[in-house]
Parts: structure tokens; C-alpha cells; sequence
């Protein structure tokens, strides 16, 4: 267990402030031992059918300490599997740890740099903050002097600009900050040493935890250990034997770190997680050189003052494009609208290159964007870059071209505000007939051409712009009607531009018609494909791709798009697919956001690299260039769980044989598939038959895999290749059956966040607050997809509360002799009804995994039911009340309280659960092999809603009597109303019946009510007319009432007879009803039925008018 806070005071005591804390550390400390010792959460497939369940959760990757965020979303599992313990069934949570891919062999390989650059201790590097001494600059004075200046004066200079995600800039200070020693660090330098080092830590921090894991089945990933690595081979050559292969081979698309010379996947990159291909159509519009060199500079049109196309005409570049064709580059998402090209546009600021892309050909694009050419091939040699000239924009401004497909011979270069150098090419073909943005920049430029330094000719001849799709709803010119619409005026108008974009884009493409060109008359659908195809066929465009976002690799460089021949996961062909859906379809999400984000990521998802060539893991068996890549080689592996323990148990590496005493090298694929395939016995194999068949025991007895917990950002990638996968190896009955996401988790209501501080590792939360305070705080942290939050005060307050209510039940267990025993009391089976309510609840909130719900009822509504009833049945310190006479708890009752309290806050704290259940109680079996509380007495709700009748009676008399006096203060000034003396008697009065308008009012109701739509037919008021209720005042408010409750709680609502004796509940509860307003100075109660008051010697008119006001359920009183 974590050591106790290490602080005392000057007696040598610990602080009052950690003596909380740390008796709960020892009781987890002893809880720890013993499960150890009793080997409690090791679980194997028995000989004879029983229940079981099976949770695992996203093994962590092993680059640094398990963090709050990890502990938030493995919770998950880890309170569902000690649930569902409790409900009797073999329950197995297997933990297995990450090391495959990029991220840890980029570490190293930053230290590797970092050692030959500073030491291997790091003793040559000088913090950048220190001052050096440099020579300060000189300052000029006014009249264009120096100052002297000290020569040998010390300047600081400062070095963080780059460490702003960790606060940290070298790998070694990230390593210092995770508590490695300064003098082993150098040892991370080889990349293997991570897989010894932070795993075991895991394992120490998740033990501290008191996770209910078998660690005897854990592992470590790639091929260092070569039983998992036999498992991953047999796998993807599963896949690629498939009769429909689900990897294939092919030159394709994918995000490429030009440093590290392979492809970026997911878990690859520092930034962009999620990011994909964007794919355009690159068009070239052909920059018109003759018409520009045709026109000397001087007769030339102006752009501030500089004639149009000065610098591609200036002899440099001219000498620098013998005789190329030079071409404007645009990326288009559409195509088909080429036919109604205006003009293109460029950012007048931004800045842009001429790039040879043949012997024939020059292109001006962004740096960005050529850059992606060239990995695409696009400039002939892949990766090369031949940069002809540098410009502006603004040097581009009038610049006249020819458009591809365009009706117009000749176009000219524009300025547009928002012209982005991060996406596309910097060139924007205008298309102002089906664009918003294009059309009201052409309006702009129309009516400040001065402002924007163009040519009215440039612009006015092009507009209106010509119709060349034909929609349903916006006509023939979709950009001019949305634009109206939406009353859009100039470029400033973002969202309502942003709006038009997406109502256009959708029209044209689902429903327009194209009218001109060699497709005329196809829909666009049909013709945007053919009409690529025949641009690139005539050699006016390409294909283009670059990342949607930006993606920057785990080593620190910005990724590309490259072309690339690669074995690839055939994800989204339709057959694979539709059997991903029926998977889907059949399992339980715990939410209709999570099954809405698992279909719509099946729509989209497509074929996914699953090889590299760097980095970490196990390799592809028939093509060993290859390393398989790290989201593949996790999409079934919680299947090698079931027998790791057998293979490897007590290694992590697999370097030495489990129970099975099975030789890595006989782990052939014909084992494999005898094991989880129900194929044929190995005819040639060195593991004896009864092995075999233990080991394909356990595989049939946990899988399928029944829970899958994990952040809700896993959806899109690692959890839907997790369907995909187990549809295609397994057959339907081993399918995964239930997956739940979360969403992430904030630190006292903020972003964790290394660099500001906000930020805690699990091993400095078991420091800080033990292991179930946390657990307690992580269970209270939210269940939704929303952002959860981690509460400093939640976790501080449970220590709090789990010592208090631990010293409480210590006092009460040695008070046991001096409990009341023998026949229940109204009281003792209020709280009994209380704790099965409560448990019911419980068991409802647990199998729905809303932990805060089950917190709630676990902790939060025990201690107030048994609050009321230590309230009802033990001296109270009031010294009002230091004479009354109490009845005492129930010894049964307070054994059963400590009992369901244990039980039910066993999954959120097992170690303060079995202090209670054994050291408290004495059980002579450890809480780990107990079952969920039972209760041999049905649920009474009768005296439920009796004890809430009464404590409903005390606040209404309590809050009616504070707001008189109120309100008499009020009236009376600053002289408070004075209090009345002596005793007092509360007069109670009772109804036996309702009013008879009442009676009849509901029956009208009841008239107008549908069972068959659960609803009102809507013709109350006419059935009140015809009862004569309609004029009544009293009738409408109460009819509105009674609508609005029955509406809620159905047809019941009709039936207002209450489940419980009143006169009965009242004479039981007279003496706490008494007790209850002994401020009120109420010295007697009395019970009076509602039909015997009347005026005369013993009542008078205010008892009457109150006594008139009583309903059943709800008595009126006075006090006398």
C-alpha cells in the first residue's frame, strides 16, 4: 500500500490532518495482503457450466506513469466486474500493457541525441533561463550613435518558446519529471528498456488501487514476447486467409512522416489523433505568359503602383522557366462546377512558390502543398522539391489565365479575404454561380474595386455568373438565391456564409442537373466522377491529397500525403461492412450517443494501413520488411487473455513458460485455431492434448467478451477496427457483446494539463488520498459522454467520511450487547423497507454502469436512512429532549445496515468494505467471495410512504410556522414577535375521504383519458361542464395539478387511496412527531379526525377551517 503521509509534528506524532488518512491506508494495506494471499481476483474456467463475465479495458501505452485520466475510464470495468462478482458469476478483469508503434522508439531516440549532446548524465546541459554571457547589442541614440556598453554585461535569455504542451523541451526532463533517477535515464536511450521499466510500475500503482485484475494473464506487446507475438501472426494471417482477404496490397493514400520515412498512423502522432486523407482535384489554370509579356511593363495594368505580373516576367523567373508552362494551381472538392469558372482567387499576403513539377511544366502553389506533391510523385522524383521562385499573392493580382473547362477564354487572379495557407493549395478556383463565398467576394470586388487594387474589367464582364447546375430549391444560380436568402452582404458575414456553403453543397450534389458540357443532363452524383476523369485524361488536372488537419509525427516533424505501396485493412467493403452493423446491432452500448457514434464511423471508415517499417512490434508474417502497426495488432488480443496465464504466467516478456510449460515455437497457427476456432486437433505439435484442450476450455468458457470500457475518442478508430476484426475471425457467438465509452476527465473542473500544473499521476493520488477516497472521487466524477470531473474536495471530503462511518461501526459492533433485540418496532422496519429500497436501487444503477447513481445509493442514502432512523430511536443531544425515553436500535438491524453497506460499496471501496465485512462483523470469509445482498422480506413501499408522510408532516408544520414568523418580524419591524409561553399542543387533523367536487372533478378527468396513447384526449373542459364543475374556482387549479401528475406517472395517478393506515402511521409516530418540534416548545400531540370538529366547547372556527382544509395524505393542524 502507499506509505503513510511522511509528515509529524514536533511530539513525533503524525498530524492530526493525515491520522484519517493514514488508518485507511493501513486498512487497505491489510485488504491488500490478504487478497494476495488468498489469491482472490486469479479466476479460471471451471469444469461444469456457471455464469462468468468478461471486462477489459484499453491496455495503456507504456511511454511514461498511469495518469487520473487512465484510472477514470479503467474504473469502469473495474467497479462492473466486482459487481458482477457479487452477483455469483466467475468474474475476470485481465490487464494487459502497450508497446507497440512509434511513440516509445521516438523517445528513445530523442535521448539517444540528448546523451551524445549533453552527457550521459546530462551534466553539459546549462538551463536556458540561467543567463549567458553574451555581448549585448548596441543601441542606437537619436542621432544614429552607439552607446557604450559593458562588453562583459550578462543578457538573459529565455528557451521555452518550444515547451509549451509539457513545459518541458529536452526527453530528459520529461523522464525527471516521471521520477526515473537522473543516473538511469541514459538507459532509455535503448528502446527495449521501456518495456522493464514502466510496465511493473503500472502494475504497482493499479495493485495500490486494489483493482480486482489477474494479473497472472497480463503481457507486454511486440515481438519481445514471442507468445503474443505467435498470437498477432496467427491473426493477420486469419485475415489475409479469409476467403474475402481483409488485407490486401496496393499503392494507396496515407498520412507519411517524411522524418522517420514511413506512415503516421493514430497512436503514431503527437497531434492530429484522428486525422485522414483529404482527396481533391488539383486544377491547373494555365498562366497566360504571352499576354503578359506581349504588354511592356509601363503600358501594363497596376497593382499598387506595380504592374501586373511584373515578377513572372522578370527576367530571373523567365530564365528560370525555359520556356515551362507555368500553371495556377487550385484544389476543388467540386469538379463539376468547373464549367462555371469566373476567375480564381489567392491571398494577397500569403506567401506562394513556382515549383517545377516536369521538364515541361511550372506550378505556383504554397510550400505546404508542394511538398505533398512531391510525396505523391507529383514532381517526379518522391520527396524532391525544385523551387523556381518565391512571391506574394499580391504578385499574382490580374494575372490573366486560361480555366480548364471554363466558358470564358480568358479569366484573371482576384484577391479573397480568408484564403488559407494550411488548406488546399493557396489557389481558389470561382465558380460565383454555385459558391457563396465566390459569389459575394465577386459582389465586394464590384463595389470596392479601389480598395481591393483591381480592374473593373477583371471583374464586371463575369457577372452575373452563367447557370450550369439546375437544383430544386435554389434554381439555376444556388449561390445568388442562398445568398438572398440568407441576406448575406459581404465576406464579414462568416456564419451565414458558412451556412449558404453547406445548403449549396448539398443541393448540388444530391439533386442538381448538370446544363452544359459533354454530361449535360446527368445528375451531378453521376457526372462529378466522369468529369475528373476527364480532366486528368486531357491533362488539365490531378489527383491531389493532403491531411485533413494538421498531423505532426512523435518525432516532431509535420506529415505529408504520400502515395505509397502498402498492405492495407480492407475496412469498409460493403460485405465486412454490413457483418460489422449485424455486430452492432446486437450489442449493448449503455447509450444511444455511443451506437450513434459507432454507425456513423462504420459509414465513413475505409481501408486503413496496417503496416510500417520503424518502431516497435511484431511483424508481418509473409513480408517481415514489415512491422504491423499499432491499432492492429490490438483489435482482438483480449481473446489471448484467456490463456495467457498459461502460456507466460508470472512474465510479462514471456521468457518464461507458464503452467502449460508450452514453447513459444509451438504456438503454431494450427494451435491457435484449435484453441478459438474449433479447428482440428495439430497433428504435429509438442503440447500434449490435455493442455491443448485446457487452454481452448478457457477460451470457450470467457469469450465472448462480455464489456468493453474505454474513452469515447476510441469510437472512431481502435473500437470499431475492434468490430471489424472479431466479425471477421470469429463466429457470431464469440462477437463482442458490449462496448461503453466515456468521456474525458477534467481535474477540478479544468483540461489536465502537464504544463499548467493541473495534472496527477495515480501513484500521486494514492499518495494523496489512499485507494478508495480516490476510487470514491472516480466513481463520483460523472458516468456520461460528457467531460467528467475529478473533484480535489470529493476525494478529501471521502476520507472524511469512510474513517468517520469506520469508527462508527467499530463503536456500534462493541455496543452489540447492549442492542435491543426481539420484535420489530415501526421504526425498525421503516429503515429495513429503507435498506432494500435503497439496495434495489443500487443493483438498478450498477447493472446500468452509472456509478455516481450507485454511489449515491450506496453511501449517500444508507448514511441518511440510517440518519432518520438513529434520529427515531436514540437519545438525542437536544437538551430539550435529555429526558424523553428512546426505544434503541435493533441489534439485527444495525448488523444488517453495516452488512448492505459493505456489500453495496464493495465495487467502489473494497478495502474500507472488508474492513467492515471481516474485522468489523468478524465474517469468517473475506468480502472477495460474498454475494450481493439479498433480503428475505418483500419490499414494504406502504410504510415507505408512511415514514415519508411523516417526515413530510414534520417540515410542512416546521416551514409553515418559520414563514408566520417571518412575516410577523416583518410587520413588527426590528421587535422580534414574542414567543408564547408554556407548552403547547398540536391539534392534527385528518381526513378520511376527499371532497366530493374532488371526486367527482377526477371522474370527469378519468372520462377524457386514452389508455390505448397513455395520454388525454384533450376535452376537459367540456366533460367538467357536464358534472357542473366548470364555474368552480377550486376545480381548474386542482384539475391542472392532477393532469400534470397523471401525465407523469400514468393511469395510477387516477387512484389517490394511499398505501398506508394514516390514523395508524400518525398514533406510531406521535412521540417523534413531538420530538421533532420541541423547538416549537410542542409538549403533546393530538389526532383528530376531520368530520369530528366542530364549533362548541372543545373546537372553535379556526379548528374548523383547518380541519376543512385536510385531504387524506395530507393533514392540517393547529397549535393551542
Amino acid at each position: 500500500m502507499a506509505s503513510s503521509v511522511p509528515a509529524t509534528t514536533v511530539s513525533g506524532e503524525a498530524p492530526k490532518s493525515f491520522v484519517k488518512l493514514n488508518a485507511l491506508k493501513d486498512l487497505e494495506t491489510a485488504a491488500q495482503k490478504r487478497w494476495d494471499h488468498d489469491k482472490a481476483f486469479e479466476v479460471d474456467a471451471p469444469n461444469t457450466k456457471q455464469p462468468k463475465f468478461m471486462a477489459t479495458f484499453p491496455f495503456p501505452y507504456m511511454n511514461g506513469r498511469l495518469h487520473l485520466g487512465h484510472s477514470f475510464s479503467l474504473s469502469k470495468v473495474e467497479f462492473s466486474v466486482a459487481y458482477e462478482k457479487l452477483q455469483g458469476k466467475r468474474a475476470l478483469f485481465p490487464f494487459g500493457f502497450h508497446c507497440t508503434g512509434m511513440p516509445i522508439k521516438a523517445c528513445a531516440d530523442k535521448l539517444k541525441k540528448e546523451v551524445e549532446l549533453f552527457g550521459q548524465n546530462f551534466e553539459r546541459y546549462m538551463d536556458e533561463e540561467i543567463a549567458e554571457e553574451v555581448e549585448a547589442p548596441s543601441t542606437p541614440k537619436k542621432d544614429g550613435a552607439k552607446e557604450n556598453v559593458d562588453p562583459t554585461k550578462v543578457a538573459k535569455k529565455h528557451g521555452k518558446a518550444n515547451a509549451k504542451n509539457t513545459g518541458l523541451k529536452y526527453q530528459f526532463q520529461i523522464m525527471r519529471s516521471m521520477g526515473v533517477p537522473n543516473e538511469e535515464i541514459h538507459l532509455f536511450a535503448n528502446p527495449i528498456h521501456w518495456l522493464y521499466y514502466f510496465p511493473p510500475k503500472a502494475i504497482e500503482d493499479l495493485k495500490l488501487l486494489g483493482l480486482h485484475v489477474d494479473w497472472r494473464r497480463s503481457f507486454i506487446t511486440t515481438d519481445v514476447n514471442p507468445y503474443f507475438d505467435s498470437f498477432v501472426r496467427w491473426q493477420f494471417n486469419t485475415l489475409r486467409k479469409h476467403e474475402q482477404p481483409k488485407i490486401k496490397f496496393g499503392e494507396r493514400y496515407t498520412i507519411y512522416s517524411p522524418l522517420d520515412g514511413q506512415p503516421c498512423m493514430d497512436h503514431d502522432r503527437a497531434s492530429g489523433e484522428g486525422v485522414g486523407v483529404q482527396e481533391y482535384t488539383g486544377v491547373k489554370l494555365e498562366v497566360l505568359m504571352d499576354d503578359l509579356t506581349s504588354v511592356p511593363l509601363e503600358s501594363r495594368d497596376k497593382v499598387k503602383d506595380v504592374p501586373v505580373g511584373q515578377y513572372l516576367t522578370s527576367p530571373d523567373v523567365l530564365a528560370a522557366l525555359k520556356g515551362k508552362k507555368l500553371y495556377m494551381v487550385a484544389a476543388t472538392l467540386r469538379p463539376e462546377t468547373m464549367y462555371g469558372q469566373t476567375n480564381c482567387y489567392v491571398g494577397v499576403d500569403l506567401d506562394y512558390g513556382i515549383f517545377q513539377a516536369s521538364p515541361t511544366e511550372a506550378w505556383i502553389c504554397t510550400e505546404r502543398s508542394a511538398k505533398n506533391m512531391s510525396f505523391q510523385g507529383l514532381f517526379g522524383t518522391r520527396g524532391e522539391i525544385t523551387k523556381l521562385g518565391s512571391l506574394k499573392g499580391i504578385d499574382l493580382i490580374g494575372v490573366p489565365l486560361k480555366a480548364p473547362l471554363a466558358q470564358y477564354p480568358k479569366v484573371y487572379t482576384l484577391p479573397m479575404e480568408g484564403v488559407l495557407a494550411t488548406k488546399g493549395t493557396g489557389v481558389v478556383t470561382s465558380v460565383p454561380s454555385d459558391s457563396p463565398d465566390d459569389y459575394i467576394t465577386m459582389q465586394d470586388l464590384i463595389k470596392k474595386s479601389a480598395y481591393y487594387n483591381v480592374q473593373s474589367k477583371w471583374v464586371e464582364p463575369f457577372m452575373p455568373p452563367k447557370p450550369i447546375i439546375q437544383t430544386p430549391n435554389f434554381g439555376n444560380l444556388a449561390a445568388v438565391t442562398a445568398v438572398e436568402q440568407l441576406n448575406i452582404k459581404s465576406q464579414k458575414d462568416k456564419i451565414q456564409l458558412a451556412t449558404a456553403k453547406e445548403l449549396v453543397y448539398k443541393e448540388g450534389f444530391y439533386s442538381g442537373v448538370l446544363l452544359i458540357g459533354q454530361f449535360k443532363g446527368k445528375p451531378v452524383q453521376e457526372a462529378k466522377p466522369l468529369i475528373k476523369e476527364y480532366l486528368i485524361a486531357e491533362g488539365q488536372a490531378f489527383t491531389y491529397c493532403e491531411p485533413e488537419g494538421q498531423v505532426i509525427s512523435r518525432s516532431g516533424d509535420e506529415c505529408v500525403v504520400t502515395l505509397a505501396d502498402q498492405w492495407y485493412m480492407d475496412y469498409g467493403e460493403e460485405s465486412w461492412r454490413k457483418t460489422a452493423e449485424e455486430c452492432l446491432a446486437k450489442m449493448e452500448t449503455f447509450g444511444q450517443e455511443t451506437r450513434n457514434a459507432f454507425e456513423k464511423n462504420l459509414e465513413w471508415l475505409g481501408q486503413w494501413a496496417c503496416s510500417r517499417s520503424f518502431g516497435l512490434g511484431s511483424r508481418l508474417p509473409w513480408d517481415p520488411q514489415f512491422l504491423i502497426e499499432s491499432l492492429s495488432d490490438s483489435t482482438i488480443y483480449m481473446a489471448y487473455y484467456t490463456v495467457a496465464h498459461i502460456l507466460h504466467e508470472g512474465t510479462l516478456d514471456g521468457s518464461k513458460p507458464g503452467s502449460g510449460n508450452i514453447s513459444a515455437a509451438d504456438m503454431t497457427d494450427d494451435v491457435w485455431d484449435y484453441i478459438m476456432l474449433q479447428g482440428p486437433v495439430p497433428k504435429e505439435t509438442k503440447i500434449a492434448r490435455a493442455t491443448l484442450d485446457k487452454m481452448k476450455q478457457e477460451f470457450e468458457f470467457f469469450y465472448p467478451l462480455d464489456l468493453r470500457c474505454s474513452g469515447k475518442d476510441l469510437v472512431t478508430n481502435h473500437l470499431t477496427f475492434f468490430i471489424y476484426n472479431h466479425t471477421a475471425i470469429f463466429p457470431p457467438e464469440k462477437w463482442p457483446l458490449g462496448v461503453r465509452s466515456n468521456g474525458h476527465l477534467l481535474l477540478n473542473s479544468e483540461k489536465m494539463s502537464k504544463s499548467t500544473g493541473n495534472f496527477m499521476t495515480l501513484s500521486e493520488a494514492m499518495e494523496r488520498y489512499g485507494a478508495d477516497a480516490t476510487r470514491f472521487a472516480l466513481a463520483d466524477a460523472g458516468d456520461g459522454l460528457e467531460d467528467a470531473n475529478f473533484l480535489h474536495k470529493t476525494a478529501d471530503d471521502a476520507i472524511l467520511k469512510l474513517y468517520t462511518e469506520k469508527e462508527w461501526a467499530e463503536e456500534v459492533v462493541a455496543d452489540f450487547p447492549n442492542l435491543r433485540t426481539g420484535p420489530l418496532t415501526w421504526n425498525d422496519r421503516v429503515f429495513e423497507a429503507e435498506m432494500t429500497r435503497i439496495v434495489a436501487a443500487a443493483d438498478k444503477a450498477y447493472s446500468g454502469m452509472l456509478y455516481r447513481e450507485a454511489l449515491k445509493c450506496g453511501y449517500y442514502d444508507l448514511q441518511n436512512a440510517k440518519g432518520e432512523y438513529r434520529k427515531a430511536t436514540i437519545t438525542s443531544n437536544d437538551p430539550n429532549l435529555l429526558t424523553e425515553k428512546y426505544e434503541g436500535m435493533h441489534r439485527d438491524l444495525i448488523t444488517r445496515f453495516i452488512e448492505v453497506q459493505a456489500l453495496v460499496m464493495a465495487p467502489i471501496t473494497p478495502h474500507w468494505s472488508e474492513y467492515l465485512w471481516s474485522t468489523c462483523l468478524k465474517k469468517p470469509t473475506s468480502i472477495q467471495q460474498a454475494l450481493w445482498p439479498t433480503h428475505n422480506v418483500a419490499l414494504d413501499s406502504g410504510i415507505l410512504k408512511g415514514a415519508q408522510y411523516v417526515r413530510d408532516l414534520v417540515y410542512r408544520t416546521r416551514a409553515a410556522e418559520d414563514a408566520a414568523a417571518r412575516k410577523k418580524n416583518k410587520k413588527g419591524g426590528k421587535e422580534a414577535a414574542p414567543v408564547a409561553d408554556g407548552p403547547k399542543t398540536l391539534r392534527l387533523f385528518y381526513a378520511s375521504s376527499f371532497p366530493a367536487w374532488q371526486d367527482t372533478a377526477l371522474e370527469a378527468l378519468r372520462a377524457c383519458w386514452d389508455d390505448s396513447k397513455n395520454a388525454f384526449v384533450g376535452k376537459e373542459r367540456d366533460a367538467l361542464t357536464k358534472v357542473g364543475l366548470e364555474k368552480d374556482k377550486r376545480v381548474m387549479p386542482f384539475v391542472a395539478m392532477m393532469k400534470k401528475s397523471i401525465e407523469v406517472v400514468g393511469v395510477s395517478g387516477f387512484d389517490r387511496r394511499l398505501e398506508f393506515n394514516e390514523i395508524d402511521t400518525l398514533h406510531a409516530n406521535a412521540d417523534y412527531i413531538r420530538r421533532e418540534l420541541v423547538l416549537m416548545k410542542v409538549k403533546s400531540v393530538e389526532f383528530i379526525a376531520k368530520d369530528d370538529v366542530v364549533v362548541g366547547d372543545k373546537y372553535n372556527d379556526e379548528d374548523v377551517k383547518a380541519a376543512d382544509a385536510s385531504v387524506p395524505g395530507v393533514p392540517t393542524y393547529r397549535l393551542v
